[in-house]
């Protein structure tokens, strides 16, 4: 991502693999860049500042190419693009304008542009795609787990980064990320945050930065869709009753997996596929969003209070010592369907869907830019 350049700021030495000097103009570029980066950052020097720095950048621009970048506070200026989808997670319950002016206020504190865009949930692809488009280093992304998941296939492969607002249920492609889980704290994390790349996965082609499962899971979230509930809690509450409901009455989903040269012929209640392994002892989400595969979870419960078991280990966090799921890694799976019924269910990053007979989940490694917390803050939130 290149940031920008301005008058009044610290003009910042791009990396010796960036440098390709062909004139003199360049070359005086750099050595005014290296020499402004020296005096000022490293020796405090108490000259003026700004005096080199623009000298450095009138330099660079006589050579047709910046070799400064505006820095503020740490961090490189960028120009942020916002989509909110006010219909999505709990920003239907939030004051979207008075937050909308507590993010401008905050990004344009640490040095950076926001143009702000509050739709509903049937304006919100278009406006995904309008942002995607737009001259922005960053898109922000707030709603829920569908609103991220949709905003994140349309930067994949791209140079523009996600930041991404905790504004679901659970936020788990969020806490990966190790992004603050309240809104304000986010966006303040994104004033100084850095840039880096992570893992995105498709099934069939369609993108997802989560998971993709069948089963239980298809199951708990159909039966919650079908139940009315208009927070947050109330959600958690559907969710719960949703699961029981599952549990009393498991599905049992007769399939084929291929996992590289293996062969699992198997029947299952449930089977998740993830955007990297779980990590141990918290909710199901990756402790490395950059590992580079994908983690296989298969359920082999098939009584109640096995399925019962599964259930509750996973909610603490306990995968490995979990006797009612195998796991596996692959960088790509092939799932078949061989039930008779063949009407079945996926849920795609929390969005339901119709289940196809084959499926193809792959990893993607490093295809996705997202905005994270600076690495001393995330330290501290560790």
């Amino acid at each position: 991502m290149q940031g920008r350049p301005c008058a009044a700021a610290t003009v910042r030495q791009r990396s010796d693999t960036d440098l390709v000097p062909n004139s003199l103009a360049q070359n005086a570029a750099n050595a005014f860049a290296g020499l402004n980066f020296f005096l000022f950052e490293k020796l405090e020097f108490p000259w003026n500042r700004l005096t080199l720095s623009a000298f450095a950048l009138a330099a660079s621009s006589a050579s047709g190419d910046w070799f400064g970048v505006c820095e503020w506070s740490g961090g490189v200026l960028m120009r942020f693009v916002a989509v909110l989808n006010r219909d999505g997670g709990t920003l239907r319950t939030t004051d979207l304008d008075a937050f909308s002016e507590r993010m401008r206020k905050t990004l344009e504190d640490a040095g950076h542009t926001v143009e702000i865009d509050i739709v509903s949930g049937k304006q919100l692809i278009k406006a995904l795609d309008k942002a995607a488009k737009a001259d922005a280093d960053v898109v922000l992304a707030g709603g829920g787990d569908g609103t991220i998941s949709a905003a994140a296939a349309r930067l994949m492969d791209s140079d523009k980064a996600l930041a991404i607002l905790p504004a679901g249920t659970m936020n788990l492609f969020a806490r990966s990320l190790g992004i603050p889980l309240t809104l304000d704290a986010a966006v303040k994390s994104f004033g100084d945050g850095e840039t880096k790349k992570v893992d995105i996965a498709s099934a069939n082609g369609k993108p997802f930065v989560h998971q993709f499962s069948i089963g239980m899971h298809a199951k708990m979230v159909h039966l919650r869709s079908k139940m009315e509930f208009g927070s947050k809690f109330g959600k958690i509450r559907a969710s719960a009753k949703a699961a029981w409901n599952t549990v009393l009455n498991p599905p049992a989903i007769d399939v084929v997996l291929t996992i590289g040269d293996t062969e699992i012929v198997t029947r299952t209640t449930g089977i998740g596929i993830t955007n990297n392994l779980f990590g141990e002892g918290h909710l199901p989400y990756a402790d490395h969003p950059d590992g580079g595969v994908l983690g296989i979870y298969v359920t082999v419960a098939q009584q109640r209070v096995e399925v019962l078991r599964f259930l509750l280990n996973m909610a603490r966090g306990k995968w490995r010592d979990n006797d009612q799921v195998e796991i596996h890694e692959a960088h790509k799976v092939k799932l078949k369907i061989t039930s008779r019924w063949r009407r079945l269910k996926s849920v795609v990053d929390g969005e339901l869907g119709n289940l196809d007979e084959e499926t193809e989940i792959l990893i993607h490694p490093g295809a996705l830019r997202v905005i994270v917390p600076a690495a001393s803050e995330k330290a501290k939130a560790a």
